[in-house]
């Protein structure tokens, strides 16, 4: 632990430890995989997210620390969902995306009073990305289109979170996310409109 607690290099005050080098190098990997949809990267995601996870403890983003242990149920739950042949993405109906819309409203509020009682160090936009990211999560195990423009939405936040926070190689590696989400949202677009079974 104390390794990956040392600092790998410093430039213009900004210190990278090997924790989040390494955390940044596997979430990379992790979600390059799931733009194409084979299973393997759910494993890249379950260490991207251990490391993380005590990444964001140590800086104080309680939310985002959380969140690393529902990316992690989210792997267990999308390495066995998806199976041997990996993603087969389909389309939600407007109805259940309104209704999705309206629970992460609610929910974003009701986080945002909690991170401030704990003292964390970002609310608006850790509460923001939490329920977000939860959200994102379980409908990528799920195999649906929707994960992909609501990832782009809540990364480009984090990617704003982590610059004002100093994290810079963090702040990098979500807008690498942001751009991504892009190829992810226009690839599962392309599949899930030739499979043309939309949930009801």
């Amino acid at each position: 632990m104390h390794t990956l607690m040392a600092v790998m290099f410093s430039a213009w005050g900004y210190k990278l430890t090997y924790l989040e080098f390494f955390a940044f190098i596997t979430s990379v990997i992790g979600v390059w995989y799931g733009i194409y949809g084979p299973r393997i990267t759910w494993p890249w995601w379950n260490i991207s997210s251990l490391l993380y996870a005590l990444l964001f403890f140590q800086q104080k983003y309680y939310a985002s620390a959380a969140l690393q242990f529902v990316f992690i149920a989210g792997g267990f739950w999308g390495w066995f969902g998806w199976g041997p042949r990996g993603a087969k993405p389909h389309k939600l109906t407007w109805k259940i995306n309104l209704a999705m819309v309206g629970v992460y409203l609610i929910a974003w509020f009701a986080l945002n009073p909690l991170l401030i009682h704990i003292g964390a160090a970002a609310t608006w936009t850790d509460s923001f990305g939490f329920v977000g990211s939860c959200i994102a999560q379980g409908l990528m195990c799920m195999e649906k289109f929707e994960a992909w423009p609501l990832w782009f939405l809540v990364d480009a936040v984090y990617t704003f979170q982590f610059w004002h926070g100093k994290s810079y190689l963090t702040s990098i590696l979500y807008f690498i996310f942001v751009v991504l989400a892009i190829g992810g949202w226009k690839r599962w677009n392309r599949v899930s409109n030739l499979n043309k079974i939309p949930m009801k």
